[in-house]
């Protein structure tokens, strides 16, 4: 049975927190691969997304490539916002019938989770990952990857546009694009 590890978010950036998380839930879990999905606009996420969602995927297939084990599906940026988890599962696993699914959660994310869009359905569907980057101390009963780090996409926005480096925060390719698109200028949420 093939073991797919599923990693959604807008990834607006995509930086070294979300690849060294997803590289170390592959190798706990034994995943065959992790599908990094860009969402069109999460219905979770009170802010508003920054770049367009073809900056994003230049970003993520960027920081993905060369990287075994690693996939970017578009999906979700191919079907009308917002994007229900529960519906990109039920698309994958129609895709492959055998597959066993991993869902990878921030922490960030895990109090929402139960009022996700059809949460019973879908967590029938996945295993729940939460990937604990913060090192907090988390009431939960899903298996858990836990790796202290302080990166996120809203500090790396707010760098940007205060003019500051995000160095060693992002992969160098994607720090690339964001100069040459000039992102998150002037714009620090």
């Amino acid at each position: 049975m093939k073991k797919v590890g599923v990693f959604g978010g807008t990834f607006d950036p995509i930086h070294h927190g979300h690849l060294v998380l997803a590289r170390e839930a592959r190798e706990t879990f034994d995943l065959d691969v992790v599908k990094f999905i860009p969402a069109s606009a999460s219905p979770h996420k009170m802010t508003q997304i920054s770049a367009p969602p073809e900056a994003r995927l230049e970003m993520l297939r960027s920081a993905l490539n060369s990287e075994p084990g690693f996939e970017c599906d578009m999906m979700e940026l191919e079907r009308p916002a917002p994007s229900y988890t529960v519906e990109t599962i039920e698309r994958l696993s129609v895709e492959d019938e055998t597959a066993q699914f991993f869902y990878l959660i921030g922490d960030d994310n895990l109090s929402q989770l139960p009022t996700w869009h059809r949460f019973e359905d879908l967590s029938q569907m996945v295993q729940f990952v939460v990937l604990n980057r913060t090192g907090s101390n988390l009431e939960h009963s899903y298996p858990m990857i836990g790796r202290r780090l302080d990166i996120s996409a809203t500090e790396i926005r707010a760098r940007v546009a205060a003019s500051r480096s995000i160095r060693y925060l992002v992969p160098p390719a994607v720090e690339e694009i964001i100069r040459k698109r000039q992102l998150y200028r002037g714009t620090p949420s």
